[in-house]
């Protein structure tokens, strides 16, 4: 009866296990592969994981009382755990687990770690105690992922100064390769391709794919894509702990540097915006003497830092002054039009596809260094022209008298604030859906409030997402008189985004749908 009790277990387990295992493996992916962020998530998120817990009691008394009672208790909450791990991975849908070889050295390490227990266990006590130990194992599979890491750690510096080495080795043989670092709060990415579009008629250019931002993002592009023939190379950098600009900086070593805005964002990493201000002039510290360091005028806290690197420095902005700015703006369904001044006077008008100040903000930087690279300003009208929108950030579809403006990609205060003013200049019904912004440290309250007092002086209609995380931007909607009744809250975007589609009303229907939440939130 033992026997066939314990087959029992151990079939079971070995499912839940394995479903454990992937779940947390895979928010520990999306956590950068950092314990300690690993940890302040799953203490962010432990009723997601309580069963883990109430079967480690269960398990405890199993080792000590062998009674079939317990078995069965055990049963049920391993049942329990199938179905809700389960679901978990059919939610979790919008960043798959990717199995990378980093992946796949930890599910050994950790099954290792699981299995010695579970040997132990037979040899020196008997089968009696071992429901219990396979219990265990199941539910100290969140520890279990944190302590593989730490002993992976060595193995895996290893093996990234490899290939970091080989990627260096790579750049010291193309001395003529002109490097443009591309950091920022925000914008980084956009500045990133419409830099590439307005350069690749002239020059050979490459940029680092999608969010290939961080070192070794940044070290798999060079190894795997530059090619001899490559002129230009525009490394976008991102960062969420000081030192991460400087570690890429001493990689690629940039020629010049675009600072494309500063804000306050990952303040669970970061802590104080002071912080975020030192790591992004990482980039600027980087660039030599001779190189050109490209800033956003128009950002307070770039302002901060920017006299401690004279004569080095040209601005872009949307307010005339020093550098490159725009003026005569106007926006339609189409997109934007506007023109460029550059710092001894020359001018030109501009069309593109993009909407939203701040991509205007982006296109005058891009712009600038293009123009500062030797490419005049009336042949950057049609590569301008051709710029697209870069997905998820101010992209505008259209679907009949609906117009969606999907801005969903990692939302920020700024950007956030930036987001509802370009839906206030529209003509029509103007509808926002939004989750909220995450990753702000303590003030996360008060900046989600501080963006419903934006959204409730730009909208028509606010549509929140998720109950709980809705609490600060409706309060912060209601304090500014906004109607109750066009101020509604869903638990899934589907639904908000499927009552928007019903509101009926004069004139043409903008949805804009600011940030979506990853997997892990």
């Amino acid at each position: 009866m033992m026997i066939v009790r314990t087959v029992i277990t151990f079939a079971l387990v070995i499912y839940t296990f394995f479903l454990v295992m992937r779940h947390n493996i895979h928010m520990f992916q999306l956590n950068g592969y950092k314990n300690d962020e690993q940890l302040w998530w799953i203490k962010k998120n432990l009723r997601q994981q309580w069963l883990l817990g109430f079967g480690a009691v269960v398990a405890i008394f199993r080792l000590f009382f062998p009674l079939l009672a317990l078995d069965i208790l055990i049963y049920l909450v391993l049942l329990l755990e199938i179905a809700v791990y389960r679901a978990l991975h059919r939610i979790n849908t919008k960043k798959k687990l990717v199995y990378t070889a980093r992946v796949k050295r930890l599910i050994t390490t950790i099954t290792i770690i699981s299995v010695i227990p579970f040997v132990l266990v037979v040899f020196l006590i008997g089968i009696e105690r071992v429901t219990g130990v396979l219990m265990l194992t199941v539910s100290c599979q969140i520890f279990v992922l944190l302590i593989a890491n730490i002993i992976n750690r060595p193995m895996e510096v290893m093996i990234n100064n490899h290939y970091i080495n080989d990627a260096k080795r790579k750049l010291k043989e193309m001395p003529e390769l002109v490097i443009i670092g591309v950091t920022g709060s925000f914008g980084k990415t956009s500045v990133k391709y419409y830099l590439q579009t307005l350069l690749q008629n002239r020059y050979n250019v490459l940029v680092t794919p999608g969010n290939f931002n961080t070192t070794l993002g940044v070290t798999r592009t060079i190894r795997e894509y530059l090619k001899p023939t490559h002129e230009v190379f525009i490394c976008e950098m991102g960062a969420r702990r000081v030192g991460d600009i400087k570690e890429i900086c001493d990689l690629v070593h940039p020629d010049h540097g675009i600072i494309t805005s500063i804000g306050p964002q990952h303040l669970d990493t970061f802590n104080n915006i002071d912080n975020i201000i030192k790591t992004k002039y990482e980039l600027a510290d980087a660039v030599p003497s001779n190189g050109m360091l490209f800033l956003n005028g128009d950002n307070e806290y770039i302002q901060r830092k920017a006299a401690d690197y004279p004569n080095r420095i040209m601005y872009f902005s949307e307010h005339e002054g020093q550098g490159y700015y725009a003026k005569d703006v106007s926006v339609s369904n189409y997109g934007t039009d506007f023109t460029v001044v550059t710092p001894n006077g020359d001018t030109e008008r501009y069309q593109m596809k993009l909407i939203g100040m701040h991509n205007v903000i982006n296109v005058v930087g891009a712009i600038a260094v293009a123009n500062s690279m030797g490419i005049a300003l009336k042949d950057l009208i049609v590569p301008v022209r051709r710029i697209q929108p870069v997905e998820h950030r101010m992209q505008m579809k259209e679907h009949g008298n609906v117009t969606i403006i999907d801005d969903a990609y990692n939302s920020n205060p700024i950007g956030s604030k930036a987001a509802v003013e370009t839906l206030a200049m529209f003509d029509g019904i103007r509808i926002l859906i939004t989750p909220g912004m995450v990753e702000l440290g303590e003030k996360e309250e008060e900046y989600n409030f501080n963006f419903g007092t934006y959204a409730a002086d730009c909208c028509d209609y606010i549509l929140l997402v998720g109950k709980k995380r809705a609490v600060p931007i409706r309060n912060g909607v209601l304090s500014k008189g906004f109607p109750e009744k066009k101020c509604l809250v869903y638990d899934k975007l589907e639904d908000a985004l499927a009552y928007a589609y019903t509101i009926k009303g004069e004139g043409h229907r903008y949805i804009l749908l600011e940030n979506d939440l990853p997997d892990n939130y």
